[in-house]
């Protein structure tokens, strides 16, 4: 029987023909699927642009939705002096983005605070889990901005009480995949530390920590995707700095294409943080 040619091998053929190492030409085609993937959503936009368009005055119709070339080319003007400061209600689009991440570090190191430890104490203790996985059901679905009001009342400040959302918020994904990736240690590891007689502190650090890290380390992406998410929505509440107040201020004065600037701005920064924990991931997944 023939042997199934395999793409991988494919590639490596093309690469050695081309003189080419196999890794540059997987970059390559990484990067031509990026690019494809960004020339339709650009294709998209530039549609739904153009068919955006209010009829009310048939005498002069008028475009709602500013298309790609227009938006880039306000983007490139925010982003050629990003961090200027001149006052409380004019700041560069970069500085917002910063007072944002600074928030959302804070309360996704807070929540992380929280999360590992419990969901390590839940996924060891079948019967802690057992008490505490109803409230968790509970309180998770609860909607971020629900949770806005009692930050305000509680901390008396808009920006702790956007820290505070955060936390709240961001803690699930990494409570519940440390606790799924303890709970599902395989009974072989667990046997193997009784018979070496394992101290806790041992077992903890040679079997437990080493097995969930990979689980954790999901649980940490997700939280952050959360965070960064939500961040938006609690800054258009809060007011104040921040990429959604930046964003909720562009709307008021009627430039929608600085509003698309800044959700252009949000989605890169967010790609970008993703990107980051998929190789830390990739560095620290336990085999």
């Amino acid at each position: 029987m023939s042997a199934v040619p395999s793409p991988v091998a494919g590639s490596l053929r093309i690469a050695t023909k081309s003189g080419l190492p196999p890794w540059l030409v997987a970059a390559a085609k990484r990067l031509a699927a990026t690019l494809t993937g960004f020339a339709l959503l650009l294709i998209l936009w530039s549609v739904a642009a153009v068919f955006s368009v209010d009829t009310s005055d048939p005498a002069a119709p008028r475009q709602l939705l500013p298309g790609p070339t227009e938006t880039l080319g306000v983007l490139w003007e925010l982003l050629r002096n990003p961090f200027y400061d001149n006052g409380p209600n004019d700041k560069g689009i970069g500085l917002q983005a910063l007072y944002s991440l600074g928030r959302v570090f804070q309360g996704w190191g807070i929540g992380l605070l929280i999360a590992v430890p419990l969901g390590l104490a839940l996924g060891a203790i079948p019967l802690a889990s057992a008490v505490l996985n109803p409230v968790i059901q509970t309180l998770r679905p609860v909607s971020p901005l629900a949770w806005f009001p009692i930050g305000l009342t509680v901390l008396q400040s808009s920006p702790k009480a956007t820290v505070f959302v955060i936390v709240i918020t961001s803690l699930w994904p990494t409570l519940i995949n440390t606790l799924y990736g303890v709970a599902s240690i395989p009974d072989d590891y667990r046997n193997v530390s009784r018979v070496f007689k394992f101290s806790p502190s041992k077992y903890v650090l040679k079997v437990l920590l080493p097995y969930a890290v990979p689980h954790i380390l999901t649980g940490m992406r997700l939280s952050m995707g959360i965070a960064w998410l939500v961040i938006v929505a609690a800054e258009m509440l809060a007011g104040g700095t921040g990429i959604g107040y930046y964003i909720w201020d562009s709307y008021n004065a009627g430039s929608l294409t600085r509003v698309l600037a800044g959700i252009l701005v949000i989605g890169f920064i967010g790609l970008l943080l993703d990107r980051a924990f998929d190789l830390i991931s990739r560095k620290l997944s336990y085999a």
